[in-house]
C-alpha cells in the first residue's frame, strides 16, 4: 500500500463517497458513526480505518494505517525506527514535524502534509494522513479532479 502525499492511501482519494470506495475495496469490516456523526469504515485486511466527514457531504477526509506492507517513498515505514524514517523524510525535502508524547507513544506531525506517525518505544506502529486543508481554509478535494 502505497502512501500518496496530499492526496490519499493506495487507490483511495480524498473527496471518495462510500460508494467509491466499497467499489474497490468492498464493504468494510465494520462500519459505524464516531461522536462527530462521522461514517467510519474499519477493514482488518489492510488494517485500515477510513474516515468520511458529516459536514462535507460524508466525503473521505481521513485514513489510518497500521498495514506492515505501508510505503512512503518505496520504503515500508510501519515497525520501522523513527530516526531513520525522519532521515528518509527529511531527504525528500520534509523535516518540519511537530512532537507530542502520550505515556509511552509519540506522534510526529508534519502539517504540510497532513501526515502523523505514531510510534512507541521509537517504533512507527501507526500512520495517518488528511486531507490537505487550503488557504482559503477548505478542504482540497483530490477526487474527481482531472
Amino acid at each position: 500500500m502505497k502512501i500518496n502525499l496530499k492526496n490519499g492511501i493506495d487507490k483511495l482519494l480524498f473527496g471518495m463517497k462510500q460508494n467509491d470506495v466499497t467499489a474497490i475495496y468492498d464493504k468494510p469490516d465494520r462500519n459505524y458513526k464516531d461522536e462527530d456523526e462521522n461514517i467510519i469504515f474499519a477493514y482488518n485486511k489492510f488494517k485500515m480505518r477510513l474516515t468520511f466527514y458529516k459536514d462535507e457531504e460524508f466525503k473521505l477526509g481521513y485514513v489510518v494505517v497500521s498495514s506492515p506492507d505501508l510505503e512512503l517513498f518505496g520504503n515500508k515505514i510501519i515497525g520501522r525506527n523513527i530516526g531513520e524514517v525522519k532521515k528518509e523524510m527529511i531527504a525528500k525535502g520534509i523535516s518540519k514535524f511537530t512532537q507530542e508524547d502520550f505515556d509511552t507513544f509519540e506522534n510526529y506531525f508534519n502539517e504540510e502534509n497532513w501526515i502523523i506517525f505514531q510510534t512507541e518505544f521509537e517504533e512507527v506502529v501507526k500512520f495517518e494522513i488528511g486531507a490537505i486543508i487550503t488557504a482559503k481554509d477548505e478542504f482540497d478535494w483530490k477526487f474527481g479532479k482531472k
